[in-house]
């Protein structure tokens, strides 16, 4: 990285513009009526509508394989992570109603189960459906971030329509055994749904061989432009609209497509997946020199128990706790540095409450303010991370 810029360690929040995304969205930046042969509106019937629309679904099928789809049009466009997030857990829960209420079980009761560690875009509108008389179970991790089976297996019942558990967690990075939770809720009559915004590009991620019915995808946490991401949802998935309108995207997502953004996600999606086996064994192993440097370290401790190699944990973050650092501080003080790193979400939101992932993990008392959480990705490099170690020094008066 230029020794002018500062040294970018939020991945988890957010990746640069990768060079294969811009390449892709060149076209549709060529100002005046010289771009329309690609940045038409998709939905017209005219000759540079439909050429818009061959690029929009040539980006679909690109998508679609990228993750693991059986069919393109699994695949429903959105405007980000949260909207499909959003778009998941309102829309299958409404949609199950609506079946109750076809079948003559109208007043039968609706359960839904989720964790307590999801992003707020799955909590919300969780909290919301709570307002309108859904019943929501919110599972506790263990104390490493991880839902056990068990545990999800002893919250369901016959009324359980929806599970939603995250792949992977956005601030200590652990994983989740989608696959075997999904089997469970299948098990017992309920649909799944995953965000896996964090994990796609990090991990393998096949979202068929998951046995998933809905996912959640970001373009920007790959290299992908902003205001863009997806839904998958596995055919034949009874799903109510969230939003409505012109019926674009197969009548699940109305809304004029944004075509330069897809192209751009389908883009950096493809060269992350690429990418990915070679990348997470080089990002485990600035990982596990981190957490190393963390082991011998005073005033300073790991969050999670991370052995070295591990793969239940993303291979791109590393969460700590200081003794005597706010967050907000250590933020500020590293911002000084030339250090871009993130206090978790709590700092995000601007909120005095520690974050509800360490709360749910039974991370309590002054040491939850004292969260630090470092996330690298693709142009991350060895000389980035011994200057972020030289500088935790620095902060922690070593």
């Amino acid at each position: 990285m230029d020794a002018q810029l500062p040294v970018y360690l939020d991945y988890a929040a957010t990746a640069p513009l990768c060079e294969e995304a811009a390449r892709a969205m060149e076209p549709f930046g060529v100002p005046g009526p010289a771009n329309l042969a690609v940045n038409a509106n998709a939905n017209g019937l005219y000759g540079l509508g439909r050429a818009a629309f061959d690029e929009l679904e040539g980006a679909r099928r690109r998508v679609a394989r990228a993750l693991g789809a059986r069919r393109p049009d699994e695949i429903v466009f959105t405007s980000g992570a949260t909207e499909a997030d959003d778009a998941a857990v309102i829309g299958l829960v409404a949609a199950a109603r609506e079946r109750r209420r076809l079948a003559g079980q109208g007043g039968r009761p609706v359960h839904v189960i989720t964790t307590a560690i999801e992003h707020d875009a799955v909590l919300a509108p969780c909290r919301r459906l709570e307002a309108e008389g859904v019943s929501v179970t919110y599972l506790r991790p263990d104390r490493q971030g991880f839902i056990e089976a068990r545990v999800l297996e002893e919250a369901l019942t016959p009324d359980t329509v929806l599970v939603s558990v995250q792949a992977a967690n956005s601030e200590v990075g652990s994983i989740q055994p989608v696959a075997e939770l999904a089997a469970l809720a299948h098990g017992a009559g309920a649909l799944f749904h995953t965000d896996a915004v964090q994990a796609v590009g990090k991990m393998p991620v096949n979202l068929e061989a998951l046995g998933v019915d809905a996912a959640s995808v970001s373009a920007h946490k790959v290299g992908g432009p902003k205001g863009v991401g997806a839904l998958y949802l596995r055919s034949r998935t009874p799903f109510a609209p969230f939003l409505l309108g012109g019926g674009q995207e197969g009548g699940r997502r109305s809304g004029t497509q944004n075509v330069a953004g897809v192209v751009g996600f389908a883009a950096a999606l493809e060269a992350a997946v690429a990418r990915e086996e070679d990348e997470s064994e080089r990002l485990r192993r600035l990982r596990d020199r981190l957490y190393a440097a963390l082991a011998t370290a005073s005033g300073v401790q790991a969050t999670v128990e991370v052995d070295a190699g591990s793969r239940d944990f993303l291979p791109n973050i590393v969460h700590l706790l200081a003794d005597d650092w706010e967050s907000e501080t250590m933020v500020l003080r590293f911002d000084q540095l030339g250090f871009c790193v993130a206090g978790g979400s709590a700092c995000s939101s601007h909120s005095l409450e520690p974050s509800h992932v360490l709360k749910a993990m039974g991370i309590g008392g002054d040491i939850a303010f004292n969260a630090l959480r470092v996330s690298m990705g693709r142009y991350t490099t060895e000389t980035d991370v011994d200057g972020f170690l030289a500088a935790l020094g620095s902060v922690l008066n070593w």
